[in-house]
């Protein structure tokens, strides 16, 4: 009965701008960790990203149905790493999870609402509209299309908007459907259209 907004980063070493700027604008952490694999030099990387930006985090140990899982072997890379685990004592919660089977989804999405719960996550609807650019990008048709989060108040069409880069007033709102909206809450990702130029 929970909405919640997910921003997938890469985990290619080649991303790291990208999951620095994810880890600024999330509320918390999901570090995903091929059980088959365990922690390679990018996982490293995001962890600093995560601790960087002091998110709440949740590990996400995925691939367990695959034949050569060892989520024993990933934790014990985690904790040779400093992340202390619930199961170990520590603060940090760890979930086995398979996105082919769907195996442990349900119990990340319980946590997910859980630490939520325990940070006490919340936004005022009564503020001014403010969020952040996720991406942008020129349309041939339509002109300047950015992806905004809203993460305070409630951004309406024709709300005039600016970025350091970009300004302009909104002329339609989409949301990540592509379905036309005319209000967005926080939390809420949407397509903007109506910026003099493409922000950064």
């Amino acid at each position: 009965g929970k909405l919640i907004t997910f921003i997938d980063t890469p985990g290619h070493a080649a991303f790291c701008s990208l999951r620095s700027r994810g880890a600024k604008i999330a509320d918390m952490a999901i570090l995903v960790i091929a059980a088959d694999e365990g922690m390679k030099p990018q996982t490293l990387e995001a962890l600093q990203c995560i601790q960087a930006a002091e998110l709440p985090m949740i590990v996400a140990i995925n691939k367990i149905d695959k034949p050569g899982a060892n989520p024993v072997k990933v934790k014990n890379e985690l904790m040779k790493n400093n992340i202390l685990l619930e199961e170990y004592g520590g603060k940090i919660p760890a979930v086995e999870t398979s996105a082919k089977t769907k195996q442990g989804i349900s119990d990340l999405l319980e946590i997910i609402l859980l630490t939520a719960e325990v940070t006490e996550l919340t936004a005022d609807y009564a503020k001014l509209a403010s969020g952040a650019v996720i991406e942008a990008f020129i349309d041939p048709q339509r002109g300047p299309i950015a992806t905004l989060l809203v993460q305070e108040g409630i951004l309406k069409t024709q709300d005039i908007i600016a970025t350091s880069s970009a300004c302009g007033k909104i002329r339609a709102m989409e949301d990540f459907l592509g379905k036309s909206i005319d209000k967005a809450y926080p939390s809420k990702p949407i397509i903007v259209m109506g910026l003099d130029k493409v922000p950064i």
